[in-house]
């Protein structure tokens, strides 16, 4: 099983390079792994990775398969990119998969890597009435916390989170909500628990 993740990397034109990562999602390690040094992860740095993070940050080329890289030893990023020249919106609406990928990381020109977790809001599991839910843009993300460098454990969200599914369903099958309302109440439910307003991001809530 993987732990699938999804990286974007600004550009100074403030577009963004996106990358995949089979086990990115792992304890967030990636919040640490990312550095100038590093770009792509991995323990030691490599001539080859630093030549393709800047040839992906100075390039106007945005086709993705222009910047395939024959590699010798592999690094926790795919250094090949899933698309270049993208803005954050298009990657929450059209590449984030809210289901299927478990984290989001940003990562700023000066190496400043947020960490996020996904929250599919689909409701065919939680509501009879409900037969099929995207997954691709439907869905929030949510800041990870931290203490002393650590993720803080997320038994009490999941769990919080699964609850709130639970009840949401049980409305809409009661015929109180639409799905889209449904999506919407949990939505600002997220919201209300977070602490930072910031904290919980749609595919539709502009930059981070």
């Amino acid at each position: 099983m993987g732990y699938r993740a999804l990286i974007a990397y600004e550009r100074p034109d403030a577009s963004h390079t996106l990358h995949y990562s089979h086990n990115g999602a792992l304890d967030y390690q990636l919040k640490h792994q990312l550095t100038s040094e590093t770009p792509f992860g991995g323990d030691h740095p490599t001539q080859w990775a630093h030549d393709q993070y800047e040839a992906l940050q100075s390039s106007t080329k945005t086709t993705a398969d222009a910047y395939a890289v024959n590699r010798q030893s592999q690094t926790p990023v795919n250094p090949d990119p899933i698309a270049v020249g993208v803005s954050l919106d298009e990657v929450y609406s059209e590449y984030l998969d809210y289901l299927h990928h478990e984290a989001f990381y940003v990562v700023t020109e000066d190496f400043e890597v947020r960490a996020y977790r996904t929250r599919w809001l689909g409701l065919e599991y939680d509501a009879e009435a409900v037969e099929s839910s995207e997954t691709t843009g439907n869905g929030v993300l949510q800041s990870v916390s931290w203490r002393d460098g650590e993720p803080r454990p997320e038994e009490y969200s999941h769990g919080q989170f699964q609850a709130l599914k639970d009840i949401v369903g049980d409305r809409v099958d009661d015929g109180e909500f639409t799905p889209g309302e449904a999506r919407t109440y949990m939505v600002e439910k997220l919201r209300a628990w977070s602490r930072d307003e910031t904290a919980v991001i749609g595919p539709h809530d502009g930059v981070l």
